[in-house]
């Protein structure tokens, strides 16, 4: 789970930008690819201490899969787990055939596991509307999602805990449109789809850019990140090259339209992942399907901003394009975790701060 603005109030900050405290080359790196070959790293999760138990260890990172090892997108049904120390690699989940694991991947208290997939027909064309799973703690399904209006193509999610009652934010790819769902969670329980209670889904904006793309499979509404303290969810568009701020996110009952635009300009090279940093600006992933840079310098760059809108930082995962794509932070006393994945080299990198 990203790092939230909630939960900087009673931690230290960085009193410059986050992005110029990272090291050229990271404390540590885990191979993305388990046993079956799987390949290109989508999403980033760290396993808090409420969500370990079972397979999960308190700290570990998980990455999931959107490719077989045939590197054929919209294919990959793997969700890895890296411990932040080693870099040592162990499968978490393996699925059947036919799901195509996105950036879409959160955790439950109790260790519930979210993982959204968008899947590929025979033909490489995207095959939706894909579904949302829930693991538990021990990578075994125990509730499948499936909407064509509130889950179409779920690309990317971020989690607000609330105790008991949880919410998720989910991105869809393929209508341009983003979801709240509210759920009841026992993480006390067994772990089965007992557990777990939908009390209801909401669709709370619309209208971004979405399309199919020759070399990302897939562009719309990505990297999603909430602020408690004013009710706002931040939402990257990759295809609109923008950043938007959703109000009263939490508790709306309806909503249309993109909501409010926040960042926009050449720094911007197809957003995709979005978290909050531990000073209270925000990063996103610059995927490059959208406005890459022609001489080739600022490929796959992780991208700081305010959420005023003013350009801080930024830092380069991979000089190759399309390199940069889910990352997660956690902050834990003094030290912060940043862990990112590389799409080019097939691999996460972790940075400790």
């Amino acid at each position: 789970m990203s790092l939230s603005i909630e939960k900087l109030e009673s931690r230290t900050l960085f009193s410059t930008s986050f992005l110029s405290q990272l090291s050229a080359t990271p404390q540590v790196t885990g191979s993305t690819v388990p046993a079956n070959g799987d390949v290109n790293p989508y999403g980033v999760a760290i396993v808090e201490s409420n969500e370990a138990g079972g397979k999960l260890q308190a700290g570990d990172v998980l990455v999931s899969n959107f490719n077989n090892k045939k590197n054929l997108q919209g294919t990959g049904t793997t969700i890895v787990e890296i411990n932040p120390t080693t870099g040592a690699q162990t499968t978490f989940f393996k699925g059947p055939k036919g799901l195509g694991l996105t950036t879409a991947l959160g955790l439950l208290p109790g260790g519930f596991v979210l993982v959204g997939n968008m899947p590929a027909n025979s033909k490489g064309n995207p095959d939706g509307p894909g579904s949302l799973l829930i693991l538990n703690s021990n990578g075994q399904v125990v509730k499948t999602l499936v909407s064509s209006k509130l889950l179409d193509g779920p690309w990317d999610l971020t989690v607000v805990d609330n105790g008991i009652l949880q919410t998720v934010f989910i991105s869809n790819v393929l209508s341009g449109t983003v979801t709240r769902m509210d759920l009841l969670v026992n993480p006390s329980g067994s772990g089965s789809a007992n557990d777990i209670r939908i009390l209801d889904e909401t669709q709370i904006a619309s209208g971004y850019l979405s399309r199919t793309d020759p070399a990302a499979f897939l562009v719309g509404p990505t990297g999603l990140v909430f602020s408690a303290a004013t009710d706002t969810l931040y939402v990257a568009s990759t295809g609109d090259n923008a950043i938007y701020a959703i109000s009263d996110a939490q508790f709306s009952s309806s909503k249309n339209g993109t909501g409010q635009l926040v960042f926009s300009n050449k720094h911007l090279r197809g957003p995709l992942a979005l978290a909050f940093a531990p000073n209270g600006d925000l990063l996103t992933a610059n995927g490059d399907a959208v406005n890459p840079d022609p001489k080739n310098l600022q490929n796959s760059e992780i991208v700081e901003f305010t959420t005023s809108g003013k350009y801080v930082a930024e830092f380069q995962i991979d000089p190759t394009i399309g390199g940069a794509f889910g990352f997660a932070i956690e902050q834990e006393g003094d030290q912060t975790l940043f862990a990112a994945v590389d799409d080019v080299t097939n691999q996460l990198d972790i940075w400790l701060v």
